[in-house]
C-alpha cells in the first residue's frame, strides 16, 4: 500500500494535502475538526542509553490495532540528528515496527528541523543588531538570555564569546541543540499561526536597563519569524513500513523540553482516527509528567490509556547485574513509574519489549513481579514480529481506553509558587526527600515573579537516567536532593523551566558516535542510521 491509498483511507480532503517530495504530505491547518479518537499516551521507566524501544512499541501498537480492524494512527516526533548521529541512533522505531522512509525522516525530512534554526537564529541576529545600535530599550548584556541554536550535538558550542574584534558588542553567549529550543516548544504547543506568532511576541530573551523583560516584540521580528515556520507549522504525514497512517511533527526533547509531537498533529489525528498512540519522550518522570501537566491541562488532549514500555535489558541496568535478583532489584524503577502513572490517575498497560536475547525464565519472573502489584501486562514482540506480536498489547489498551472515566490528576495547581511546584514534582514524582535552590536560581524566581509569570506551569530539565538529577543513581534512589542550578524563563511556550543538575541544552557525542556507522552505497541508500 503506498502514501496516497492510505492517505485517502483516512478521508482527508485533497485540498488540504500538500505532497512533500514523492514520500510525505504536509496537511493544512484547514484539516482539523472535532476530535473524535482515544488518545493513549505511550512512555517508559528510565531508559538505558541506547533507548527501551518505546518509539518501536507506539508504532507496533498502533500497527496492531489497525491490523485489528480499528482505525489508528501513531503520532510521534521529529528526529533530532543529535541522537541520529549520537548515541541512539535514528528515532523512526525498529525491526518490523517502523515508519517509512527512515532515512529521510531521520535526516532533513521536510526541513522543520532547518526552519526552527532560522527562525530562532532570526532573533539571535536582530537581538545582536538591537544591541549594536543601542535601541530602545537598552539591553543589560550581562543578562542577555537568548542563545543561537543548532540541530547538532557539539560540545564546543555550548560557550562561547561574540562581538569581537569590533564586530559587535563583546558578550558572554553559547549554543544549545535546535530540540531544546523555545521556538521548537512553541512550534509544538501552538494551535495554529496566530497562536504561534502571539507565543512568539512573549518570548523574553533577557533584562532591559530598567529592569524590565527583554521580548521578541521589543524587536518586532515576530512576523518575520513566523514566516519562516509557515510551512514547518503544518503537519508531516507518512505512514508506517505496515501500511498505518504516521504524524510525525516538531521534536522537543523530554530531558530538556516537554518532549511531545505538536498538538496540531495530535489533534488531526484525533479527528480522523478511532485511536491515536503518541509518544512522550523518556520515562514518566520526564515526558508523561509534562504532557499530563503542561499539553492535557492546557489544549484538553486527556488519555484514555497509558502504556509503560519495560524491557528486561534496563531493569538488569537498574538493578546493577545480570541475575534475576538483579531483576528483582531493578523492578524498584518500574514500580516506581507504575506509581506515578497511578497518581496521575490511570492504571497502566505494562508493555514488555522483548530482545532477542531475553530468556524465558526472565520474562516469567517480571510476568510475576507484574501480577504481585496488579498491574494489566502484555508481552510485546512487534520488533520482531510487527503487528501480529502486539495483539495482546492492542487488546489490553483499547479494553483500558473503552473503561477510563475518570478525569485526571496533575501533579501540582498553577497558583502554586514555583518552588511549591518544583517541591511537589521532585518528591511525590522523583521521590525526592528535597529541593535546593542555588543562589543564581533564586534570583531568576525574583525575576519570575517580577514579569508576572509564577502561574505558568514548569518543566523540569534533567537526566533522563535517573529518577533523580544524578544519573548515576539507578533503581529507585531514596534520601537524595534536587538541586535546581538555574531557571530558565519560557513565557512564549508558557512554562518556567528548572534546571536540575548537570543537564545540558547542548548535549555532547560519545566518545563512539553513531555517525562513525553511516555510510551511503553507490545507488545512494544510506546505511547505518538506526543504531
Amino acid at each position: 500500500m503506498n502514501l496516497s491509498e492510505v492517505v485517502k483511507q483516512l478521508g482527508i480532503k485533497e485540498d488540504y494535502l500538500i505532497p512533500y517530495g514523492g514520500y510525505a504530505y504536509k496537511v493544512d491547518l484547514g484539516a482539523l475538526g472535532e476530535q473524535k479518537g482515544k488518545l493513549v499516551l505511550v512512555t517508559s521507566i528510565n531508559p538505558t542509553p541506547a533507548g527501551e524501544g518505546k518509539t518501536t512499541t507506539a508504532i507496533g501498537l498502533a500497527d496492531a490495532l489497525a491490523a485489528s480492524g480499528k482505525k489508528a494512527i501513531v503520532t510521534l516526533r521529529e528526529p533530532s540528528l543529535g541522537p541520529v548521529f549520537g548515541v541512539k541512533g535514528g528515532a523512526t522505531g525498529g525491526g518490523k515496527a517502523h515508519v517509512v522512509p527512515s532515512d529521510k525522516i531521520n535526516l532533513h525530512f521536510t526541513g522543520d528541523m532547518h526552519a526552527v534554526t532560522a527562525a530562532h537564529n532570526l532573533i539571535a541576529a536582530m537581538l545582536g543588531n538591537h544591541i549594536y545600535y543601542k535601541k530602545q530599550p537598552l539591553v543589560d548584556t550581562t543578562k542577555v538570555w537568548w542563545k543561537r541554536a543548532l540541530d547538532m550535538n557539539d560540545r564546543d558550542l555550548r560557550n562561547i564569546v561574540v562581538g569581537l574584534q569590533g564586530n559587535g558588542v563583546p558578550r558572554e553567549d553559547g549554543f544549545e541543540i535546535t530540540a531544546a529550543s523555545e521556538i521548537m516548544a512553541i512550534m509544538a504547543l501552538s494551535e495554529d499561526f496566530g497562536d504561534f506568532q502571539q507565543r512568539v511576541q512573549r518570548i523574553v530573551l533577557g533584562v532591559t536597563m530598567d529592569g524590565n523583560p527583554l521580548t521578541v516584540a521589543d524587536l518586532k521580528a515576530e512576523g518575520a519569524v513566523t514566516a519562516l515556520m509557515v510551512d514547518a507549522l503544518k503537519p508531516n504525514l507518512v505512514m508506517t513500513a505496515a501500511g498505518t497512517p504516521a504524524f510525525v511533527h516538531a521534536g522537543p526533547f523530554a530531558n530538556i523540553a516537554h518532549g511531545t509531537n505538536s498538538v496540531v498533529a495530535t489533534k488531526m489525528a484525533l479527528t480522523y482516527a478511532d485511536y491515536v498512540i503518541t509518544e512522550t519522550g523518556f520515562g514518566s518522570d520526564l515526558g508523561f509528567e509534562k504532557f499530563m501537566d503542561i499539553v492535557a491541562r492546557e489544549h484538553s488532549l486527556i488519555p484514555s490509556a497509558v502504556v509503560l514500555v519495560v524491557s528486561i535489558r534496563a531493569i538488569k541496568h537498574h538493578g546493577q547485574g545480570q541475575d534475576l535478583d538483579a531483576m528483582d532489584r531493578g523492578f524498584e524503577n518500574v514500580l516506581a513509574h507504575i506509581e506515578n502513572i497511578r497518581n496521575f490517575g490511570y492504571d497502566p498497560v505494562v508493555a514488555i519489549n522483548v530482545f532477542p536475547d531475553d530468556s524465558e525464565e526472565e520474562l516469567k519472573r517480571l510476568q510475576e513481579l507484574l501480577d504481585e502489584v496488579h498491574v494489566t501486562h502484555a508481552v510485546s514482540t512487534v520488533a520482531l514480529d510487527g503487528a501480529q506480536g502486539g495483539m495482546a498489547l492492542a487488546e489490553a489498551v483499547v479494553e483500558k481506553a473503552h473503561k477510563f472515566t475518570a478525569n485526571p490528576s496533575y501533579a501540582y495547581e498553577l497558583e502554586d509558587s514555583i518552588e511549591q511546584k518544583v517541591e511537589k514534582i521532585a518528591k511525590n514524582v522523583y521521590g525526592a526527600k528535597a529541593v535546593e535552590f542555588t543562589s543564581e536560581a533564586k534570583k531568576k524566581l525574583k525575576l519570575v515573579d517580577k514579569f508576572g509569570l509564577s502561574r505558568l506551569p514548569i518543566c523540569i530539565a534533567k537526566t533522563q537516567y535517573s529518577l533523580s538529577d544524578d544519573a548515576n543513581l539507578l533503581g529507585r534512589p531514596k534520601d537524595f536532593v534536587i538541586t535546581i542550578r538555574d531557571i530558565k524563563i519560557s513565557a512564549g511556550a508558557g512554562f518556567i523551566v528548572p534546571l536540575a543538575g548537570s543537564v545540558m541544552t547542548m548535549p555532547g557525542l560519545p566518545k563512539v558516535p553513531q555517525a562513525q556507522e553511516v555510510s551511503v552505497d553507490e545507488k545512494g541508500n544510506v546505511q547505518g542510521l538506526l543504531g
